[in-house]
């Protein structure tokens, strides 16, 4: 599908993040999530996170960033509808790695 605008795009965002499971809310204390529109390196890349989890926390950390690339993502959905939906699954995919949530889990909990 052709780009959505990017305030259309970060409140996309802002839905996901309004509606993550209540496990992963605590979560969000000490991450920042930005919107951008692709990864410098890897153009085809959805989301990312940068930081150290919150299971591996020594002291004052972070904050982490949690980074959504708006163009990936819209060139993978083909409407509106779709796009929705793998923003919140691209969302709570990298919220998760904060929390300290590996690839594998997230394959178990269907986050990933």
């Amino acid at each position: 599908m052709d780009p959505v605008p990017r305030y259309r795009f970060e409140r996309l965002v802002a839905d996901a993040l309004d509606d993550l499971p209540d496990d992963l809310l605590p979560v969000l204390d000490n991450v920042v999530v930005r919107v951008e529109d692709r990864h410098p390196d890897d153009p085809t890349l959805l989301g990312l996170y940068d930081g150290v989890p919150h299971t591996e926390r020594t002291g004052m950390e972070g904050p982490d960033i949690v980074s959504i690339y708006r163009l990936a993502l819209c060139e993978m959905c083909e409407d509106d509808e779709d796009l929705a939906d793998e923003v919140y699954v691209t969302v709570i995919h990298e919220i998760a790695h904060a929390a300290g949530i590996d690839d594998a889990r997230l394959h178990d909990l269907g986050w990933g």
